[in-house]
């Protein structure tokens, strides 16, 4: 499948998934996004894809949205009048989906859904979708080049991307708040301070790092569990009380116990690296998704 913004390429069971617009500093289009959200499924469905790695080419990781666009540059249909029941009961209708819903979340919709660990490799600025775009990605490792912001007050608009979800839960609602009332650009070492980042190594150890971190997750792992943790984590720290997390991983350790899991007490038992079978493609248990998915 050729992308016109992307560059994806798969090495050893490791997605590399690169923003490809280097001369508009991978300036974020519709195009993108279409191409973003195809990908991730793509990778979901694609057995050779262990874990992903996400960065930009050359000196940005993505400087926001394409600003330069004819008419509206979020690429939003302005002859409609949406409302919230439009967004519930034709949330898939293709007019809904090209002219109302943010691009920005479709993407991040997309990350959510996928089977695979995420971990973006910030390699220069991220800001706006930029920046939101990672949040719902697993692990965020930086360059110390890396700019971040959340800047869309700057712009008279709001923070997309489904980022008001996900960012309190990784930062906490009081740090997220003043990010994006101030509208700051943060070097990596604020966004690390504020817990936004897992690290922050030099330019050129980035991508070494952000493979060696994957090699860890998916290295004699199986892919069934790991599919089931990260969609675990996401969906039950959300829930409104613990007793959902306990269904869920009745029936996860249910589901796994009979199938990867004999594999992986025999290895134990024995002494010997695990061997699992299971394909995330193929093998995950019939009550996942178990909340609404989008």
């Amino acid at each position: 499948m050729a992308y016109e913004t992307l560059d994806y390429a798969v090495e050893d069971g490791i997605l590399t998934l690169t923003l490809n617009r280097p001369d508009q500093l991978n300036a974020f289009t519709t195009t993108m996004a279409d191409e973003l959200e195809a990908a991730y499924d793509r990778a979901s469905a694609d057995d050779d894809v262990a874990a992903i790695v996400v960065t930009g080419a050359g000196r940005a990781f993505c400087a926001g949205m394409d600003l330069s666009s004819d008419g509206n540059v979020f690429g939003l249909d302005e002859t409609k009048e949406p409302t919230l029941e439009d967004l519930r009961e034709r949330f898939d209708d293709p007019e809904i989906v090209a002219g109302v819903r943010d691009t920005g979340g479709r993407v991040s919709l997309a990350v959510y859904r996928c089977t695979k660990p995420v971990i973006a490799a910030i390699n220069g600025a991220a800001v706006g979708i930029g920046a939101t775009m990672t949040l719902p990605m697993d692990v965020r490792i930086a360059s110390a080049n890396a700019r971040i912001g959340f800047v869309f007050g700057r712009l008279g608009i709001v923070p997309e991307a489904a980022s008001s979800w996900f960012l309190p839960k990784i930062v906490g609602i009081s740090r997220a708040l003043e990010w994006v009332y101030t509208a700051d650009v943060l070097s990596a070492q604020e966004a690390l301070d504020g817990g936004l980042l897992r690290s922050v190594v030099p330019a050129d150890e980035l991508l070494d790092t952000a493979y060696a971190l994957a090699r860890r997750f998916v290295d004699a792992h199986s892919p069934v569990a790991t599919a089931l943790m990260r969609q675990m984590m996401w969906r039950n720290s959300a829930a409104p009380h613990p007793v959902e997390a306990h269904r869920v991983d009745s029936l996860a350790m249910f589901y796994t116990s009979i199938a990867d899991g004999k594999e992986g007490v025999a290895a134990f038992l024995e002494k010997r690296p695990a061997e699992f079978t299971g394909l995330a493609s193929r093998d995950l248990p019939p009550f996942l998704p178990w909340q609404e998915d989008c």
